[in-house]
């Protein structure tokens, strides 16, 4: 799998701007989960969990949850977070997954499967699910916008211009989530499957955490390595033109950060 999150830094700025799955996207996998009758829930595996933003909310519905991630940074950047007792992170590939065959209740994947070798991370998905046993892979999108008062449309536009530079610095495997995840949807190996591609959240954020979550995107990492000087002024800049349409002084002045998320639900025969 793909390497992008290696930094020690950077690991640091995605724990701290990273959101956790919102609630449209709890409730799609909570209810496909019930639909299926996947009880007993014992054991959750979230593969590429990063700095665990997914991996809590799976804590609060399985006996045992095991996050894993290949960046040893991420892994302590999760491990130093509190959690609850029946959380443990594993750094390892998410093609050589170190589970006992048809162990795993649920295993998801909250916008990392991108960076995997799919057809390798299929391989291991159909091995460790057991029968009757669900996946749950989904990402969100770059259909993002602001909302705040009566100036969402400026708002969403200056986000929108800073994002477009940003892209031209993505790494090729983002095609996945501009398609949203057709072709990974196509790779899960059970019959009984779904792709939902419209799934709205509308995540409680501040000035500051739209700016960090940029931060912490792959793109603004690379333009940091291949472009310091115009790197470290875009984000300081957007952020300017933000409060001045807002009318408010502080980053720290609350807004909603609307964003679609795909999300490819499985179940594996009994």
């Amino acid at each position: 799998s793909t390497q992008m999150f290696e930094g020690r830094g950077h690991a640091a700025v995605y724990q701290k701007y990273r959101f956790s799955p919102g609630e449209e996207l709890q409730g799609a996998i909570l209810g496909y989960l019930r639909e299926k009758g996947t009880n007993p829930a014992e054991l959750a595996v979230d593969v590429g969990c990063g700095s665990g933003q997914g991996t809590l909310f799976l804590a609060e519905r399985f006996g045992k949850v095991v996050g894993t991630d290949i960046s040893q940074a991420q892994i302590q950047e999760a491990k130093a977070a509190p959690s609850p007792p029946n959380v443990s992170y594993l750094v390892c590939p998410a093609e050589e997954l170190p589970f006992e065959d048809a162990s795993v209740d649920l295993l998801a994947s909250f916008t990392a499967a991108h960076w995997f070798d799919i057809e390798k991370f299929m391989r291991e998905v159909s091995r460790v699910v057991r029968p009757g046993g669900c996946v749950a892979i989904s990402t969100y999108t770059v259909d993002m916008s602001l909302h705040y008062g009566t100036c969402s449309e400026k708002l969403t536009q200056i986000f929108r211009e800073t994002w477009e530079q940003l892209l031209k610095y993505s790494h090729n495997r983002v095609k996945h989530v501009l398609e949203d995840y057709k072709e990974i949807f196509e790779a899960l190996p059970f019959p009984d499957k779904k792709r939902i591609t419209d799934i709205y959240d509308k995540i409680p954020m501040t000035v500051a955490g739209v700016v960090g979550y940029l931060e912490s995107a792959s793109p603004y990492q690379v333009f940091l390595k291949n472009d310091p000087e115009a790197a470290k002024t875009l984000l300081p800049e957007m952020e300017k033109r933000l409060l001045e349409v807002m009318g408010v002084p502080s980053p720290e002045t609350p807004l909603e950060f609307w964003v679609r998320h795909v999300c490819i639900l499985g179940h594996k025969e009994a």
